[in-house]
């Protein structure tokens, strides 16, 4: 009788077993999942909220910035050069056209967001300061920044380098 209670209990412990098996590697997966999602949700915030200025302006990979550059001076092929400079330096330009009016006489950045960096960065490339941007945020803009040409264009970096 000893000898089948025995075989019993080792049948018993071998189920055990192997369920207590089955837990700790269901246990171990959960950990590991939740350890790559909090990863993911670390990398993500940080990202967004913990960018240097610095790095962004010197790195235009980090985001790709989207542009639309409006000729307000009247002078042709000029928003072209700008445009030419602009994906040179790897911004995107996704509109190229005229303003209403040829009137402007300084040019001007728009920041159509609350991505005030892409708009600094736009400044920088064409060697226009921060006092030339203003912000319009438009939801219904899919587009960064509004780069308006004015009749200040000579004083820019792409056309004193050409």
């Amino acid at each position: 009788m000893i000898s089948g209670a025995n075989k019993i209990s080792n049948g018993i412990k071998k189920e055990n077993s192997s369920k207590n098996l089955i837990l700790n590697i269901s246990i171990i997966s959960l950990i590991l999942i939740n350890s790559v999602l909090a990863y993911t949700v670390f990398n993500t915030v940080s990202e967004k909220y913990f960018n240097s200025r610095d790095e962004l302006l010197i790195d235009s990979t980090k985001a790709k910035i989207q542009v639309e550059v409006l000729n307000g001076c009247g002078v042709t092929c000029i928003a072209e050069k700008i445009t030419d400079h602009l994906r040179e330096n790897k911004i995107d330009v996704v509109n190229l056209g005229n303003y209403r009016s040829f009137e402007i006489e300084n040019s001007i950045i728009i920041s159509r967001n609350n991505k005030i960096l892409n708009a600094e960065k736009v400044a920088a490339i064409v060697g226009l300061d921060q006092n030339s941007i203003i912000q319009q945020t438009n939801p219904d803009y899919l587009l960064d920044v509004t780069f308006i040409l004015g009749k200040d264009y000579r004083n820019l970096i792409p056309i004193k380098k050409r």
